[in-house]
């Protein structure tokens, strides 16, 4: 009987300790710090999106906008882990309750949930501690990029600019802009066509950062001829003279090394035709910043905290993230792999595919299937699919069709590699969207694979080509030729 009562009351005493861990949590969350954080997000992100209006020439300006950018996503990323931590505890204890076991190993593992609690707890403390911190910092010098900020030039942009959501719109990238501006709108020195290197990984948005600035009216009155040249052929220009009339921006992607006599032989045809025409060269390649007449502009992945700002941004939409608190935690699994490799297209892809099926056990689904498609190429080849489809060599994507298939690999045929293997003749075409839910979808044969399309431009589509593909049954729908109807955000 002694036994029993102590049993009980330690039960009681473990549901007590747990109950009052939670409700300070709970508590926690909407603490003084929780309403500092927001307070400070809203101001630094009205001052962030004011400078994305303005033309900045001050260096100072310009690190101070890219600490308080940084800051900013640090921040938000904090904010989210405040809100949603609380129903992830709640989860793992429903879980550890729908089991029956014996007192004292209820009593152990209680332990041990309240130890996890106290370490969760700790750890979440540091990092809002940090990012409020930081943010603090930033805003408290903020007030001097604010008067300076009202002095630099408004950028004119087309009307409809200001009202198009993330998905329709560059994120980040505000610094990066600004050098690409002073670039354009500065004098040529020494009386010589100007050369910008502008150098970053396979789909990181070089070309969608020059787009973009191209669409500024200041841009377009400055240059109202923009040529855009590639690697294979850029020397064709020197043939057509006549297309270099007034001032020009040539813009040339080089996805291979370049010949140095090459390189003279164009530049020397620029500077001959018009000495204030200005040239940018776009690359993966590091070496080529040889060829620049001022510091190049490098594009890096972006931080853990602005992918996860842009994937929840794409994924959820208009939708309330702190209405689908579990769909949160798995779109943070996404950002996981996804920061791994820092494939922006695959953000894209995999958050429309999200987007228009807000359904957690669906999620789940498709997480666990990319993830089965990275382990199984990394034991096959020792590399990560984004590394292969780099360099053009094939990945095996059989775990993400939703029809059983035996085999299904994809070679990269435009958009993110330098290899292309064109399809000699008219091959139907699948979405990875139909791929991914479509069961109806049975793929045979050959055939290819459109993962995404941007919206943005140069709306590249990011194209893989199928050389073959078996089916498990011989019953299924084969694909048909028919023109496949495109689906907006």
């Amino acid at each position: 009987m002694e036994t029993a009562i102590t049993a009980v009351a330690g039960e009681l005493l473990s549901r007590f300790i747990s109950f009052t861990i939670n409700k300070f949590c709970s508590s926690y969350v909407c603490s003084e710090k929780e309403e500092r954080l927001q307070h400070l997000l809203m101001r630094a992100h009205t001052v962030v999106e004011e400078a994305d209006g303005r033309h900045i020439s001050n260096s100072g300006m310009l690190m101070q906008l890219k600490a308080l950018s940084e800051a900013m996503y640090q921040g938000y990323h904090a904010l989210d882990t405040l809100r949603f931590q609380l129903h992830d505890e709640s989860c793992m204890n429903k879980v550890s309750d729908s089991f029956s076991i014996s007192s004292t190993t209820t009593r152990l593992k209680r332990r041990r949930t309240i130890l996890s609690s106290v370490n969760k707890g700790k750890a979440l403390d540091l990092d809002v501690h940090g990012a409020l911190k930081i943010l603090e910092t930033v805003i408290s010098n903020i007030a001097e990029f604010v008067v300076l900020l009202g002095g630099c030039e408004r950028m004119s942009r087309r009307p409809y600019d200001a009202y198009l959501y993330i998905g329709n719109n560059m994120f980040g990238r505000h610094v990066e802009k600004q050098k690409l501006l002073n670039f354009l709108l500065q004098h040529n020195p020494h009386d010589a066509p100007a050369v910008l290197p502008i150098i970053g990984g396979v789909a990181v948005g070089k070309k969608t950062l020059v787009a973009h600035v191209c669409t500024y009216e200041s841009i377009r009155s400055q240059f109202p001829s923009i040529l855009h040249l590639n690697g294979d052929n850029f020397l064709t220009i020197v043939d057509h003279e006549n297309v270099m009339l007034g001032m020009t921006l040539v813009v040339v992607e080089f996805v291979s090394d370049v010949d140095d006599v090459e390189w003279e032989e164009l530049y020397s045809f620029v500077a001959r035709t018009n000495k204030r025409t200005k040239v940018i060269i776009i690359s993966k390649l590091q070496r080529l910043e040889r060829f620049g007449s001022v510091r190049p502009i490098f594009l890096n992945t972006l931080s853990y905290e602005e992918l996860w700002y842009l994937f929840k941004a794409l994924a959820f939409g208009p939708a309330d993230p702190t209405e689908h608190p579990r769909l949160v935690h798995i779109a943070e699994g996404f950002v996981k792999e996804l920061h791994q490799n820092g494939s922006l297209v695959a953000a894209n892809a995999l958050a429309y595919v999200l987007r228009r099926n807000m359904n957690d056990q669906l999620w789940l689904c498709i997480l666990n299937r990319c993830k089965k498609v990275i382990e199984k190429n990394l034991f096959a080849s020792g590399q990560h699919p984004k590394l292969l489809l780099e360099q053009g060599h094939e990945i095996d994507v059989t775990d993400f069709a939703s029809s059983p298939v035996s085999s299904l690999c994809i070679i990269p045929c435009t958009g993110s590699s330098s290899v292309t293997h064109p399809p000699e003749k008219e091959l139907p075409q699948v979405t990875l969207e139909e791929l991914l839910l479509d069961p109806c979808i049975t793929p045979k044969g050959q055939f290819k694979l459109l993962s995404w399309e941007s919206r943005l431009p140069p709306y590249t589509s990011f194209i893989h080509f199928v050389p073959k593909c078996t089916e498990d049954t011989p019953e299924g729908t084969h694909l048909s030729r028919r023109k496949r109807r495109g689906v907006d955000f």
